[in-house]
């Protein structure tokens, strides 16, 4: 479909969103988290029992799962020249009897829970319809111009922090996420009760059969949370994951199932959380290039606007649902306000 914004885009991919909730959108589905779904997840919470669905942002432990992302760095700052960890504060006003601990940390923001910000993902895109791919992101923002970053590895990591901050999702950044409450219906859909830990690559068909036979109606604006039980693996490993037993554990989607791509964009949900690492398989079955290898990170991230989420403790949350014979319940999961930043972590609370 060929439709010209005027800016950034004259061709967008198609299937898509983009420009359906403005030309200048940076949040996509999230649009659809309106006052009318608030409503209908507080209408969820019967008994106020509430769960913590972040683990611990130290989690998963070390390097293992990924090289790139690593584990908090947390240190004491410096308080007119000491260290500020058990400080005594009658070294700078004398008598004080105040001991003082002010402290920094250096985050991985997709290291443990998390968000994807929309720029995570993007794909090579003929977005201008002039015949060559460009790197492009959600609703045609452009990398290089919107999504900024160093030109060479002096500029990226932890070896040089002399430049202090050198990248900047700009407007596609996760603070456009959190400068509006994230909160709404959540619907959980426990892949976990029928497949156990067996791994298992689930299409439409497989995720259609455990719809009905749980009873869940998915509907536009929910966020779908998919329970798995890997976050309940890992957390068993205390920091110290086995990566042999972990990417052969449990469910995941299959991102190259067309079918179950299109009942993402035709039920219209928000965003899909899961407690696994990718929500999908990662890298995806083999397809003939030019091909994602995060299938449907680029669908759901770069063409629709649907926000994933990685990393969840979904386990307890989960098991009372299911003891309630329940799916549905209130979500509140926002976002750290951190301009420029393609991801955060969260800790989301959910009220049934």
């Amino acid at each position: 479909m060929s439709t010209d914004n005027g800016s950034r885009w004259t061709r967008r991919p198609g299937g898509s969103t983009w420009g359906d909730f403005g030309p200048d959108d940076r949040i996509g589905r999230m649009n659809l988290l309106t006052a009318a779904k608030l409503r209908q997840g507080i209408a969820e919470v019967r008994d106020f029992t509430t769960f913590a669905l972040g683990l611990p942002l130290t989690l998963p432990g070390g390097t293992a799962l990924n090289p790139n992302r690593l584990p908090p760095i947390i240190r004491p700052n410096l308080r007119s020249g000491a260290v500020n960890a058990n400080c005594r504060l009658d070294r700078v006003y004398p008598g004080s009897s105040d001991i003082m601990n002010d402290d920094l940390a250096i985050l991985h923001t997709q290291y443990s829970t998390q968000w994807d910000a929309l720029s995570h993902v993007g794909s090579l895109f003929d977005a201008d319809d002039d015949g060559v791919a460009e790197p492009v992101y959600y609703n045609g923002y452009r990398a290089g111009t919107d999504v900024t970053g160093p030109a060479d590895v002096s500029g990226a990591g932890l070896a040089d922090l002399s430049d202090g901050t050198t990248f900047s999702a700009g407007p596609l950044g996760i603070d456009a996420l959190a400068a509006r409450p994230v909160q709404g219906r959540a619907v959980m859909v426990d892949l976990h009760a029928h497949l156990g830990d067996a791994h298992t690559i689930v299409g439409f068909e497989t995720l259609a059969g455990i719809l009905q036979a749980d009873g869940i109606v998915v509907e536009e604006g929910d966020i779908l949370c998919l329970h798995t039980g890997f976050a309940e693996k890992l957390l068993e490993m205390g920091g110290n994951p086995d990566p042999e037993v972990l990417h052969h554990f449990g469910a995941v989607l299959d991102g190259r199932d067309p079918e179950l791509l299109q009942w993402i964009t035709d039920t219209g949900i928000a965003a899909i959380a899961a407690d696994n690492y990718a929500v999908e398989l990662y890298p995806a079955r083999e397809a003939e290039a030019p091909a994602s290898v995060l299938p449907l990170h680029e669908h759901c991230l770069f063409r629709l606007g649907v926000h994933l989420g990685e990393l969840w403790r979904l386990t307890p949350l989960a098991a009372h649902l299911r003891s309630q014979g329940r799916s549905r319940f209130l979500l509140s999961a926002p976002p750290l306000n951190l301009p420029g930043a393609a991801g955060s972590p969260l800790n989301p609370i959910a009220t049934v």
